[in-house]
């Protein structure tokens, strides 16, 4: 930051800061979040890819696979982006910078990075042959109202870090902070880890919940085959009793008549999630509390920082 503003108005300072925080990312190599999106998002889809949006514990899995790289991103993003410049921040608070200025340049610049890496992401899924619907399910099309879910993903845990980055007075700190944060995201994202009570009433303070909600209402979880109940009879079909073996002929049966897929689609059937209902409300729902997460810890940083000139650590 230079040493005294020229404009003094918030509107006026913000490009000011803006500017700055870009020569970062081209100078100081801030462009290195980028191809790190790059990898760890080709590492997941190579992983859980193959039955996104496919199968329900495809797109279970897939999804908080997702979930996990957005969250990291956003994370990564902003966790050293104020505590790294803390010094200065006071400096500059005392000749006569606004923190809604600085706080809302860092929030221009975060959502241009979030909206880098979710190109990034999609791109990846791409080149990797993922397989997405066509059709979405606010906007026409699938992979608009997909962008939109997986950047407000992104862009929530990026305010979040900010907010934390706001708070804790050195880097190292932050740094030692972020890997509890992304515990605690996964966790209670109630995805995976089934959760019930006191703790299932606390995912609906986390990104990662609303962020797989979203994402498997836009996948139509409910409309899709389950294969788990399938693949733990087939582990079976070879067991004997009494010199038959009664699994396996019930298997072959099956697949005699061809009604694999009716016995797939009948056990995905009785394996829907209420959360995950396939309707605009829903997905809206998810959308509005994940901005409202974005609006929270941004205003968060605003009111950290602005007490910034009594802080003596």
């Amino acid at each position: 930051m230079s040493g005294k503003l020229e404009y003094k108005g918030r509107l006026s300072q913000i490009p000011i800061y803006l500017g700055k925080l870009f020569r970062m990312f081209v100078y100081q190599s801030d462009w290195k979040a980028l191809p790190m999106a790059a990898l760890i998002a080709g590492l997941v889809t190579f992983a859980v890819g193959a039955n996104l949006f496919k199968t329900q514990e495809g797109t279970l899995q897939g999804g908080f696979a997702l979930v996990c790289v957005c969250i990291w991103n956003g994370f990564f993003n902003s966790i050293q982006v104020i505590c790294r410049e803390r010094t200065i921040i006071k400096r500059e608070h005392r000749a006569g910078m606004h923190i809604t200025s600085y706080v809302a340049s860092h929030m221009i610049y975060q959502a241009f990075l979030c909206a880098m890496q979710i190109v990034i992401i999609l791109g990846v899924c791409h080149l990797m042959m993922v397989q997405f619907p066509e059709k979405g399910l606010i906007t026409p099309w699938f992979m608009v109202d997909l962008s939109i879910t997986l950047f407000l993903i992104t862009y929530a845990a990026d305010m979040m870090s900010l907010a934390i980055s706001a708070l804790v007075h050195n880097t190292t700190t932050a740094m030692t902070v972020m890997p509890f944060m992304l515990i605690f995201q996964l966790v209670f994202s109630g995805g995976l880890v089934r959760l019930s009570g006191d703790a299932e009433r606390i995912t609906d303070l986390t990104v990662a919940k609303w962020g797989l909600q979203g994402i498997c209402t836009l996948g139509n979880y409910n409309s899709l085959p389950m294969v788990a109940l399938w693949n733990m009879i087939f582990r079976f079909k070879d067991i004997d009793l009494y010199g038959e073996k009664p699994i396996a002929a019930i298997l072959n049966e099956i697949q005699s008549r061809d009604m694999l897929d009716l016995v797939l689609q009948k056990s995905g059937e009785y394996s829907q999630n209420a959360q995950y209902v396939y309707t605009v409300e829903n997905l809206t729902n998810c959308w509005l509390h994940l901005a409202g997460v974005i609006v929270v810890f941004a205003l968060i940083a605003v009111i950290l920082l602005e007490f910034v000139d009594s802080d003596k650590r």
